[in-house]
């Protein structure tokens, strides 16, 4: 067993905004970076095997705030990013409404399949993130790790390895720079 701590990066203006991410690279705003740093104070005491990183902006400076305070170098992985949402990312969840709203509701309810036009599946970004879980997993057991990535794709572990309802995927979305705990 290895112990994780999940930890979704900080805050940046297109949460406060409502804008759907994906994996366009926003950056931190201040109350993220702020957020970082309360993680730090949060984890104290807490002795990491290492620290690893989504290669987007916002979960790599969430990372090397925490790794600085600790003494580690963040491991950057791309395979930790957040699903592909294509056409829907920058958009407001308003617009997606909008737009697509029988798509929307589709992927709702079998986000495993349905897709956001010029998007990826959570059956293939869960394929991915459980791949680098098995490297990382194999590298640091027992851990504990900590692994910055991002809302969704942290939602789709907690679902897989808790064996939880697909219906209570959206409610496993951590908030920003909260670490949940994981066995795997």
């Amino acid at each position: 067993m290895t112990r994780l701590l999940l930890i979704r990066h900080g805050e940046t203006d297109w949460n406060v905004a409502g804008r759907w991410q994906g994996q366009t690279d926003v950056p931190l705003n201040a109350r993220g970076r702020a957020q970082a740093v309360a993680l730090v104070s949060q984890l104290a005491g807490t002795p990491l095997a290492a620290i690893y990183s989504s290669d987007l902006s916002r979960a790599r400076e969430t990372a090397e705030i925490l790794a600085q305070s600790v003494g580690l170098s963040v491991q950057v992985d791309p395979r930790l990013r957040e699903i592909d949402l294509g056409e829907w990312e920058g958009l407001l969840a308003t617009d997606i409404q909008a737009r697509y709203a029988d798509l929307l509701v589709q992927r709702r309810i079998d986000p495993f399949s349905v897709f956001p036009p010029g998007g990826e599946t959570a059956a293939f970004a869960l394929a991915r993130a459980r791949a680098a879980l098995k490297d990382i997993v194999q590298r640091h057991a027992p851990g504990p790790v900590a692994l910055i990535s991002h809302g969704f794709l942290l939602a789709l572990l907690r679902l897989h390895f808790t064996g939880q309802s697909v219906s209570q995927l959206w409610t496993l979305i951590p908030p920003n720079c909260e670490p949940v705990e994981l066995s795997v």
